[in-house]
């Protein structure tokens, strides 16, 4: 059976986006409804969504979304990977304006089928849930690449990435009430890392080749890749790649130090979330290349 997915990307920073893209359009079991972009020249980000599609010869609905964070200053205001655009067939006239009505529109039309993925800073998501309070209950699932839940030094807590850019609207995405509310964060990305030669000799399959293009801009100053956003959308697919536990997350939009900080209280009565705190790393591999035999 298929799984209905919308996804919203800040495609062309981290490599990951891409990386998640090629496993959503090579997984079978995706039935990809449509793609949202946020952040810095979210255009841009949409063309390199794009290319991935059209290598996979899916249309898929492409809509770039919000530029910038709803009150703070925008942390990565350019989309790097657009360099390799040249070399690669893509869209490049997109709707503009109207990323979040395409999700409001979609869910309602798919009641309690559409599991949202998240894999960038959460404005889009934050408008969304504003501008129509009834579309967190329409949704199957919500699962987000976000946050960090295991004990952190006090002095130094680590904050992870796609909080820290928007963690107003994290706030908001985390005060929500969903069926499925589950995080993926740093905790666990962070074990699924290939060492930038590992990538170069597995990424062979066509859908790859332009994933290994964006990927010679990140491995200028990278050498590895971590697999962040696809370890995220692969629990979709396989629960058991990740164990989860229940608990609540608070987000903290304040202080400047730490904005964006996820706190997890795991007794929580009763728990609003689902984080991830274990990961199968084998599994997972052997799930991710299995796709795109």
């Amino acid at each position: 059976m298929s799984v209905k997915i919308l996804l919203d990307t800040d495609i062309g920073s981290d490599i990951d986006d891409a990386v998640c893209l090629a496993y959503l359009l090579a997984q079978s079991q995706c039935e990809l409804l449509g793609i949202t972009t946020v952040s810095g020249e979210a255009d841009k980000r949409a063309m390199l969504a794009s290319a991935l599609c059209k290598i996979a010869g899916q249309n898929i609905p492409i809509f770039p979304g919000a530029t910038d964070p709803l009150l703070i200053k925008q942390k990565q205001p350019h989309a790097t990977q657009s360099a390799a655009l040249p070399k690669w067939e893509h869209q490049t006239k997109f709707p503009q304006g109207e990323a979040v009505e395409f999700l409001r529109q979609t869910i309602r039309a798919n009641p309690g089928e559409v599991s949202l993925l998240t894999i960038g800073p959460l404005t889009n998501i934050a408008l969304l849930f504003r501008a129509d309070p009834e579309i967190p209950a329409l949704l199957k699932s919500l699962v987000m690449m976000c946050g960090v839940f295991t004990p952190q030094p006090a002095d130094k807590p680590c904050c992870e990435w796609n909080a820290r850019c928007d963690p107003h609207a994290a706030v908001i995405v985390y005060e929500t009430d969903v069926a499925i509310h589950r995080s993926i964060g740093l905790d666990v990305t962070t074990q699924v890392k290939m060492a930038a030669q590992a990538v170069k000799e597995r990424f062979s399959h066509p859908l790859l080749q332009p994933v290994l293009d964006f990927a010679e801009h990140w491995f200028d100053t990278q050498s590895a890749i971590t697999f962040h956003d696809p370890l995220a959308a692969t629990t979709i697919f396989d629960p058991n790649i990740c164990k989860f536990y229940p608990g609540t997350v608070e987000v903290d939009p304040n202080d400047d130090s730490q904005y964006g900080f996820t706190k997890w209280d795991d007794q929580a009565v009763p728990p609003k979330h689902e984080v991830a705190l274990e990961v199968a790393v084998e599994r997972f591999f052997e799930h991710y290349f299995g796709v795109f035999r």
